[in-house]
């Protein structure tokens, strides 16, 4: 019985901290299609918070008949272990219709959390009553009016479309902007089948879960459509100047309707309809960030704070030790880099281990970057390990602001594993000693005066020296010209840096999660063929893909293995059910790599 009484409690409490953690929203719903002298609703919706002092304005044209009627509702789920909760508060007004025209709801407020929340002004139409007793085929189509839904009839670019919908205007470089990819129908939708995805040109996308489903009526340039989100996602700009999203191209089969004469009566035989919506586009643009750029900056857009602690107090040679970093705030935090720490000559460094923890919190990407750096103490002595000078780009504030780490000065004792000295040679560290070991040998001094430079053993040193000095010149001046070759070293890292990308898509396969492992996949393919051709991830599209491969004397096949992974994991993470195909696409991606290694 405690047991079970525990349970609820743990339960309330995690129902009421998921509530917490919901967006708190005030809207208004607009009616279907009214008629003049037709009664109809007016609901304003309070979500994820209780309301009072409620205000709501008359509305001109029409008459209000009694109101409000409230309601609530809640609705608890728990996926994957996670708990998310919403509940929502209706206040139901309702009028008269009084003449027609275009009719606009004024704002309403309410008071909630102890802040005043208000709607948007929003408008409707009201239609004159002569035109419902016109034929059906003579009026608009409808949401809620079948009888011009009827078969046969032409399905205009206005009835079903996709609307891109952007968060703003205009932003800077690495700044957050919110994409939603929104289908609008006038009609009931039997199959919806994308044959071209959204493009993201110049963007770093990251995509929020949405389940596509017909079941919200919006009034858009004052007609009333069902809606459906296809797509949403936070994007951030590579580069400035004027970008374009594409909405995708789509295949529907919308539901009309025959009336079949039955003979005492009629009934509506409902018929599919096939058409093509084609792309839409979305244009932002993309300011540059202000020059000159501190020499610290490394791309960091957005409102961060930064910490830094060592753990432990004491610190012993051949011990390893860790110092965490943590980077926390809104902006780009997914793609920020780890940050160099200056670690004393003496310290033995692991690679640095990375997790990135990310939440989407309205329109922004919220989150933390925390890395631990593992030394490890080589010699003994007094040690300072250095600050570091994180610099981010303010959008709000349109400057850079540097932000700092303290200085940790460490006392390294000497460990139980570190090797004892010998009699002959001590273990002592120029750093921390004034005076070196005497060494102490034979004392009787040679009395043989013979001039070295007779000896032939002295021109051999010579000689070598300067074979030796030679090849370290040589050698220097190769290694010198590999690396101003930018693109050739980029080109020698590519395979290692996509096999190390493609085993952390082969962990998301192992442990079952598609929707990382896709992602983790064209990260992995993308981020190769950038380093392999040396072209901007910002500037790399699949048709340049294709025109580099050919250039460079790649087979047919091969290009058209490399592009249909692309295609295949991009797909995926728009199916419902890709998981059981995971195991051949990461072959194949593994395959398309080892080809193009080949050459």
């Amino acid at each position: 019985m405690k047991r079970f009484i525990s349970y609820i409690l743990l339960s309330l409490i995690a129902m009421s901290s998921a509530l917490m953690a919901q967006d708190i929203n005030f809207t208004v719903k607009t009616p279907g299609r009214v008629w003049e002298g037709d009664r109809f609703p007016i609901t304003f919706r309070l979500t994820n918070a209780d309301g009072s002092d409620l205000k709501v304005s008359g509305i001109e044209g029409c008459t209000l008949l009694y109101g409000p009627s409230t309601s609530r509702s809640q609705n608890y789920t728990v996926i994957n272990g996670r708990a998310e909760s919403s509940s929502t508060i209706d206040f139901t007004y309702y009028f008269r219709a009084d003449k027609a025209g275009t009719i606009t709801i004024p704002s309403a407020s309410i008071l909630a959390n102890g802040k005043r929340l208000s709607t948007k002004p929003v408008q409707f139409t009201i239609h004159e009553k002569a035109e419902k007793d016109r034929p059906a085929s003579q009026r608009p189509v409808a949401v809620d009016d079948v009888d011009t839904q009827t078969a046969g009839r032409k399905v205009g670019s206005d009835d079903v479309f996709v609307r891109i919908i952007l968060s703003r205007s205009s932003a800077y470089e690495q700044e957050a902007i919110a994409c939603t990819i929104k289908l609008y129908t006038k009609y009931s939708i039997s199959s919806f089948l994308p044959t071209r995805q959204p493009s993201f040109d110049g963007f770093l996308i990251q995509e929020l879960d949405v389940q596509p489903s017909l079941n919200e009526i919006e009034n858009y340039r004052g007609q009333d459509y069902m809606t459906a989100i296809l797509k949403r996602c936070i994007i951030f700009p590579q580069k400035s100047g004027r970008l374009t999203i594409n909405s995708g191209n789509y295949d529907i089969s919308v539901v009309q309707y025959d009336n079949v004469n039955m003979g005492m009566f009629q009934v509506r035989q409902p018929r599919e309809t096939k058409i093509k919506v084609s792309s839409n586009t979305g244009n932002i643009d993309i300011l540059p960030l202000p020059s000159p750029r501190p020499a610290d900056f490394s791309g960091a857009v957005g409102q961060f704070k930064v910490d830094s602690r060592l753990v432990g107090n004491s610190f012993r040679t051949n011990d390893p030790a860790t110092l965490i970093y943590t980077i926390s705030g809104t902006g780009n935090i997914k793609y920020l880099k780890e940050p160099q720490i200056d670690f004393p000559s003496e310290f033995e460094l692991y690679t640095p281990k990375s997790d990135i923890d990310t939440r989407v919190t309205g329109n922004e990407v919220t989150g933390t970057m925390t890395v631990d750096y593992t030394f490890v103490p080589q010699s003994v002595g007094e040690f300072t390990i250095g600050s570091d000078h994180f610099v981010y780009f303010d959008p709000s504030r349109r400057e850079y602001v540097t932000l700092s780490t303290p200085t940790y000065p460490i006392k390294v004792a000497k460990g139980l594993s570190s090797p004892a000295p010998t009699e002959d040679q001590k273990a002592i560290q120029n750093k921390n000693s004034d005076i070196r070991h005497i060494h102490l040998g034979d004392k009787s001094p040679s009395k043989d005066h013979s001039l070295i430079v007779n000896t032939a053993w002295y021109w051999l040193i010579i000689l070598a020296m300067v074979i030796i000095t030679a090849g370290i010149i040589a050698f220097n001046r190769a290694r010198i010209s590999r690396n101003a070759d930018i693109n050739r070293v980029r080109t020698a890292k590519a395979s290692k840096v996509a096999t190390r990308r493609l085993k952390k898509a082969g962990q998301f396969l192992r442990e079952g999660q598609a929707d990382k492992f896709h992602e983790e996949m064209l990260r992995a393919i993308w981020g190769y063929l950038s380093d392999k051709l040396a072209i901007p991830l910002s500037q790399l599209s699949r048709d340049t893909i294709v025109e580099q491969l050919k250039s460079k004397g790649y087979p047919a096949e091969t290009i058209d293995a490399t592009v249909d992974v692309l295609d295949q994991a991009e797909m995926a993470r728009y199916t419902p059910d890709s998981s059981s195909h995971m195991d051949q696409l990461y072959d194949k991606g593994v395959a398309a790599i080892n080809n193009l290694e080949k050459r």
